[in-house]
């Protein structure tokens, strides 16, 4: 993204925020840190999980992106988190970046504030709810009304589709016309009426005819009509069809019985049915376990029940319902609600069910709690994220110790050769004029020179590289520790040190950093000796050390410290003693600490005073570097 799209999307009023592949934000403008109230900073590199809820919800965050992958583009409403923990309600629209060779890059993502449109919606929606409710009560009855003396006055579609008049046949006839014989020998369409006006209300269930002369099994509501004044002006009459109904239950009465034998002892599932409505008919032992509910509380409950505030507010049952009458099935994964309130995430299957005649009357429903697998997941996740940050960690880290060599190398190069350069005049020119124990020192003054410019020239090519691995090389520690004892032969000398070394096995690592890992350690131990009493150092390899690591312990009898510092001694710049006393930088362990790290090991010390320290170093045998440390 050059600087002409960020000048054009920082100046959009509209939310847009950029992801990487993992869904971490790698660039949001203005509008979002004024709709999430964190700054632009705080929001880099912030996974997109935490608008979600306060906590993050990782599950659903990459379940979205796995679902925008898929499809190039997804579109989710919902409750989001800012950074104050209030809510707001946001459309996200998600869509696949792709650079000009299709290679997919990550996602962008539009967020829109719909708190305002979904507080009218949801007022709307209950107004639309009730009025819903009132039509779908209504919309398969026959509807009309009666003068005083029963005398049909008005006649609705539902009638005519039930009855089989047209309005134009009916309007004006008497409403004994849909009895039976046996019901107008009885006079029971007068004793209807005769209830209706002295109860407001008549209500039965029996057969009724049709204009073919059938019959059907009706429900039927008769409601005595007054006026402001209290005046009978007459009837209105509901009458419902539930021939289909009556012959569908005793098919379900009978099938039922099987299915429940089939279902009801399962118990990783949670199998129900549902009428045709969504409301909760049968219930088995895994539906129990899962959701929680016994048989007897949710059977005739709606199955909305089980979704969260935020599903129901998206009208996200009735959705589901729909689609699987359309399809014939709606699956997901998602979260759902206990009866006890917690959430867990469901892989749900809703199936709609139709009767031997082709009529709908119902759904089924399977649910399987997948909340552990997801766990499992998310753990897993979550260590990647860890390692994610901890491997931006050991880059920045890796790039400021190059930094920090490549300066130090090229500081300490010039006098390295000055040192170099004089003591060769003074072999050549004035070799002859010293005694031969002058003579010797200049050998070895030449050989710590050249030993000098060997390791500068070490920490040069190793902060030139980009990958730690190619400098590894099996190393001979046994021949690395006579090397150093070489080097600080003038100091043994002169302290009268002794070095009692184990035979120790080969490792893998960068020479040059092992080297000043061992020279520091066998350093300290001479520099912090105690007056008088000639330094002996153990360099021992430990029994208890497993199968792919070293474990190599160096012990002194110096003077020690205080073993409440055994961790502050490894920080830089830390001395625990008097600079006049001893001389350092406070740099030599900080650097063996960060050395061993490299090398994905350990270093400890333990220590008391005037008794002497023992720094423990465990070292894998073969290392096992990602290509990009």
């Amino acid at each position: 993204m050059n600087g002409n799209d960020h000048l054009l999307l920082n100046s959009l009023l509209q939310v847009i925020i950029q992801l990487d592949l993992d869904g971490y934000i790698t660039y949001a403008n203005p509008a979002a840190a004024t709709l999430t109230q964190y700054s632009v900073q705080e929001l880099a590199n912030l996974h997109v999980s935490h608008l979600y809820n306060p906590t993050g919800d990782t599950i659903k965050a990459h379940y979205e992106l796995s679902l925008t992958k898929k499809a190039g583009h997804f579109r989710t409403e919902g409750w989001r988190t800012k950074k104050d923990q209030t809510y707001c309600w946001c459309e996200i629209i998600y869509s696949c970046l792709y650079n000009e060779e299709k290679g997919f890059l990550g996602y962008s993502c539009t967020l829109i504030d719909r708190s305002a449109q979904m507080q009218e919606a949801h007022q709307l929606r209950q107004q639309e709810d009730r009025y819903r409710l009132m039509v779908e009560g209504v919309r398969d009855y026959a509807i009309f009304m009666l003068d005083p003396e029963g005398y049909i006055l008005t006649w609705n579609e539902g009638a005519k589709r039930i009855k089989g008049y047209a309005a134009s046949e009916i309007i004006g006839k008497h409403f004994t016309t849909f009895y039976t014989a046996q019901d107008l020998a009885d006079e029971k369409p007068v004793r209807e009426l005769a209830i209706a006006i002295q109860t407001g209300k008549y209500e039965e269930e029996g057969w009724r005819v049709k204009k073919n002369g059938s019959v059907f099994w009706a429900n039927v509501v008769i409601t005595a009509l007054f006026n402001d004044q209290n005046q009978h002006i007459g009837f209105s009459k509901v009458t419902r069809d539930l021939t289909e109904r009556r012959q569908t239950h005793e098919a379900l009465r009978q099938s039922e019985e099987q299915y429940r034998s089939l279902v009801e002892q399962v118990s990783d599932y949670g199998i129900f049915m549902m009428d045709e409505k969504g409301r909760v008919i049968n219930w088995n032992e895994g539906a129990k376990r899962i959701n929680g509910y016994l048989a007897a509380e949710i059977i005739g409950k709606y199955f909305s029940i089980f979704y969260p505030q935020e599903a129901i507010l998206n009208g996200k049952p009735a959705h589901e319902l729909t689609v699987a009458l359309e399809t014939g099935k709606y699956e997901e994964e998602g979260w759902r609600v206990r009866k006890d309130g917690s959430l867990f995430w469901a892989s749900i299957v809703i199936t709609a069910i139709y009767n031997s005649e082709g009529v709908h009357i119902g759904f089924s429903k399977v649910t399987r709690d997948l909340t552990e697998r997801k766990q499992a997941e998310q753990s897993l996740r979550e260590s990647y994220d860890r390692y994610r940050l901890l491997t931006v960690e050991l880059q920045r880290s890796n790039e400021d110790l190059q930094r920090f060599a490549h300066v130090a190398s090229h500081d300490l190069k010039e006098p390295a050769r000055k040192i170099k350069l004089f003591s060769n005049r003074l072999q050549d020119e004035y070799i002859s004029m010293l005694p031969e124990k002058g003579q010797l020192f200049v050998a070895k003054i030449q050989q710590a020179a050249d030993r000098m410019l060997s390791m500068i020239q070490g920490i040069l090519t190793y902060s030139s590289l980009n990958a730690l691995s190619q400098l590894l090389e099996i190393i001979d520690l046994n021949t690395l520790l006579e090397q150093i004892e070489t080097d600080l032969e003038v100091l043994i000398l002169d302290k009268q040190a002794h070095i009692d070394k184990q035979r120790l096995p080969p490792i893998e690592g960068v020479p040059v950093l092992i080297y000043q890992l061992f020279y520091n350690l066998i350093n300290n131990s001479l520099k912090f000796s105690k007056v008088g009493e000639p330094p002996l150092i153990k360099i021992f390899m430990a029994s208890e050390a497993a199968e792919n690591f070293v474990k190599i312990t160096v012990t002194d009898n110096g003077i020690g410290f205080d073993n409440q510092y055994a961790s502050k001694i490894f920080e830089t710049f830390t001395r625990l003693h008097a600079k006049d006393a001893y001389e350092g930088t406070g740099l030599g362990l900080a650097l063996c600490k960060k050395i061993v790290e490299r090398h994905q090991g350990t270093i400890t010390v333990q220590s008391v005073i005037n008794q002497g320290s023992t720094f423990i170093i465990t070292l894998p045998r073969k290392q096992n570097w990602p290509n990009y440390i």
